[in-house]
């Protein structure tokens, strides 16, 4: 995109600098005008402007290179803040982090299921806690609150041992209500997957093209879609939905499962505690001397059935959108995830795959916080970028040979 000089293109002029900047972390005047096609003096005004409002900040002047000395321009961590919460169906986490997406307070509390009224109680609780701790100027400086959660969290009593019915308080729920009257922000809500996704393009290193398929192993799968450098949500907001990718045998009488049912880690949990050892401390990398190896055993098995079923989705979602590459991330631990992403490799490698490109599978980068945090860049993303859709960044996206 390239910027114009006129009036009536001033917010979005200084949303072309900010997002420039971002990106680069710091700039000349003369380069922010080359980056965003706008004339010098406009760029200098803008600038100027954009210095006074506290968003941007003045280094010190570069010297030794040819010609006059330059004052490179940066973003001000303090010009912005954002908060993310994510609710989940094992814990609720919150996070607080400035306009360079640099975290600044944390919470996160576990619990056994995820009961509408208590759930969203904790959430608000943390944070207000994290919003607490800003001084009333830096409190003024936050732009939004980002909710990362699943879709239909409703429907998943049965998969988590509750009585039916159990999660039907959230159906009606008024979660972007509840949380703009305790923290008076403007509140968006997001897919929980969606939102890891986005924080792998914003903060990560592993999607590196312009489309991508992406997969997030949470309590229940999900994923992300990256289509032309951009992520996409669909037209229903469902764009990612593998977990709802039928599996299995079908027939009379036998209708497919979900993938949700055979690839989520809630399964590996439930065979991690049937043999004794405590599903936390496997997932943390946190488990006592003597464990780890039949620990190990147990992820084998999981990852075995659940790549098997993982693969044929892959391969289907491949036929049906050209991706240049496949992101595996979670809350597994990275030994775990690592040895997820090469397993699903190999069974993606052993279908048919005549007229299909080949698609690497790579693992994610940011692991268990992809969720929360991309909850948290979201809204700063949308105050500062001039685009309305999520980009691959500049520089990342390239085609893999």
């Amino acid at each position: 995109m390239r910027g114009g000089d006129t009036t009536g293109l001033r917010a979005y002029n200084e949303r072309l600098v900010m997002h420039a900047l971002l990106q680069a972390g710091m700039l000349s005047k003369a380069e922010i005008a080359r980056e965003t096609g706008l004339s010098g003096q406009a760029a200098s005004v803008i600038v100027n402007r954009l210095l006074e409002d506290g968003l941007l900040v003045k280094l010190d002047k570069v010297r030794g290179q040819v010609g006059q000395p330059s004052t490179p321009i940066a973003p001000n961590p303090e010009g912005a803040y954002a908060l993310g919460v994510k609710i989940g169906r094992r814990s609720v986490e919150s996070i607080l982090i400035n306009l360079l997406g640099e975290e600044l307070g944390a919470s996160r509390v576990r619990y056994d299921a995820p009961l509408p009224e208590p759930t969203i109680a904790t959430a608000i609780a943390q944070a207000s806690g994290l919003l607490a701790h800003l001084s009333p100027a830096a409190r003024a400086r936050v732009v939004g609150l980002g909710i990362a959660m699943p879709d239909e969290i409703h429907a998943w009593s049965a998969e988590l041992g509750l009585a039916p019915g159990a999660l039907d308080g959230w159906r009606d729920a008024d979660i972007c209500g509840a949380f703009a009257r305790e923290t008076g922000l403007p509140v968006t809500l997001y897919n929980d997957a969606a939102a890891a996704c986005a924080a792998e393009m914003i903060a990560g290193d592993a999607i590196t093209s312009r489309s991508a398929l992406y997969i997030y192993l949470g309590t229940f799968i999900g994923g992300g879609v990256v289509i032309d450098g951009r992520l996409y949500r669909g037209e229903q907001g469902n764009a990612g939905a593998i977990g709802s990718m039928p599996t299995g045998p079908t027939g009379p009488g036998t209708p497919p499962g979900q993938l949700i049912h055979s690839a989520s880690v809630f399964l590996l949990e439930r065979a991690l505690e049937a043999a004794g050892i405590d599903p936390s401390a496997a997932l943390s990398a946190t488990l006592p001397d003597g464990a780890g190896e039949k620990a190990d055993a147990i992820f084998d098995a999981w990852a075995e059935t659940a790549c098997a079923e993982l693969s044929r989705g892959v391969v289907s979602a491949l036929s049906v959108i050209d991706f240049q590459e496949v992101v595996v991330d979670g809350f597994l631990p990275p030994s775990w995830r690592d040895r997820f992403t090469q397993r699903l490799s190999a069974a993606v490698g052993c279908f048919n795959r005549s007229g299909l490109k080949a698609a690497p599978v790579m693992a994610g980068s940011i692991g268990p916080m992809a969720r929360v945090l991309g909850a948290a860049m979201l809204p700063l993303k949308a105050r500062f970028s001039p685009d309305t859709d999520l980009l691959v960044r500049s520089g990342m996206a390239r085609d893999l040979v």
